[in-house]
């Protein structure tokens, strides 16, 4: 059993220091809503683009809808201009933000070829100059979310780390992965420990944290303070809360009962649904509907028929007709 401390953020305190990581396309408000009600200790929001979201983009106003039962809301921003970063910063804590995690990790081209995410790690000065800017115009806590580094030869996460903390940012959260690893490989949770080792405010450890004892051994390696949980909630909303009860009592929570999961995911549907509306949130949902059902018998099939269809209506009779033969399968 490990001995979980609170994680404290500033002046926010983390009963249980198990984080949802902040994924594009997978942790909107539906699903931060969702996990968060499972018991996560904190959630973060999608990365958000700065300069888009002070443009007052369509997409980038999709991404910033939240909801009460996520309290403490922490918003993840990108970008590459101090000036701007600040100004995004400024207006997110304006609408309730009480974090404000800033994005040096993500590896998706798109980002980095922008000199934005995990490319900020090859210019510490400029990183340095962004962070510096956004703490100094905010008075909530400012986090800092990277990876061990660009790659084998450049892994410099501890010296960016020291300069984060000298900054004032208030924890940082390592991708135990370089940004030219991509999501292949493993994640190196023992480097984890270098960044810990480093500086004196909190750290937390990311990456391949697929089940309880994983989480358990991240910390161990890493020292680390709390751990962030991504793609291992795919599908499990519950997962997070699963890790925290894991950790604090040294013994496994069983996952929701299949009929329990099967309401979790037709909230999920119908939040989804409501977020985006009917047409377009019918095909984010069909992503969720296979994490969801994958290794149950008959999965295969199952999202086969789930994905051709275009009638929300006729999806939710589906999702129920597949779950009710699980349930009383297992019933029995």
């Amino acid at each position: 059993m490990t001995t979980l401390k609170p994680l404290r953020i500033g002046p926010l305190c983390i009963a249980d220091p198990v984080l949802l990581a902040p994924m594009s396309g997978v942790s909107d408000m539906p699903f931060r809503r969702l996990v968060k009600g499972f018991g996560a200790g904190l959630v973060v929001s999608e990365m958000v683009a700065s300069r888009e979201m002070l443009r007052d983009n369509r997409r980038t106003r999709e991404l910033l809808k939240r909801s009460r039962d996520e309290k403490p809301i922490a918003v993840q921003l990108a970008g590459c201009e101090p000036d701007i970063m600040a100004e995004a910063a400024k207006l997110n804590e304006a609408e309730g933000a009480a974090l404000i995690d800033i994005n040096m990790g993500c590896p998706a081209k798109k980002v980095v070829s922008g000199m934005a995410g995990s490319a900020l790690m090859q210019d510490e000065a400029k990183a340095g100059r962004i962070l510096e800017a956004v703490v100094n115009a905010v008075d909530v806590p400012v986090t800092l979310k990277m990876r061990t580094g660009w790659n084998d030869d450049n892994r410099n996460a501890p010296s960016l780390a020291r300069i984060a903390e000298d900054c004032g940012i208030a924890m940082v959260t390592v991708h135990g992965r370089t940004r030219c690893q991509l999501y292949k490989g493993n994640a190196d949770w023992d480097f984890i420990a270098e960044v810990k080792a480093a500086v004196n405010i909190p750290v937390v450890g990311n990456g391949d944290v697929i089940s309880e004892e994983g989480a358990a051994e991240l910390l161990r390696r890493s020292g680390a303070d709390g751990v962030m949980i991504g793609r291992g909630a795919y599908g499990r909303p519950w997962f997070p809360a699963q890790v925290a009860y894991f950790l604090r009592h040294g013994k496994k929570l069983q996952a929701p009962a299949l009929s329990e999961q099967c309401a979790a995911l037709l909230r999920h549907y119908d939040g989804l649904l409501s977020h985006y509306g009917s047409h377009v949130g019918l095909r984010v949902a069909r992503k969720h509907v296979g994490w969801y059902c994958d290794g149950l018998p008959g999965a295969k099939a199952f999202r086969a028929r789930v994905y051709r269809m275009d009638h929300a209506p006729d999806v939710v009779r589906e999702i129920e007709k597949f779950y009710l033969p699980q349930t009383n399968s297992v019933a029995a």
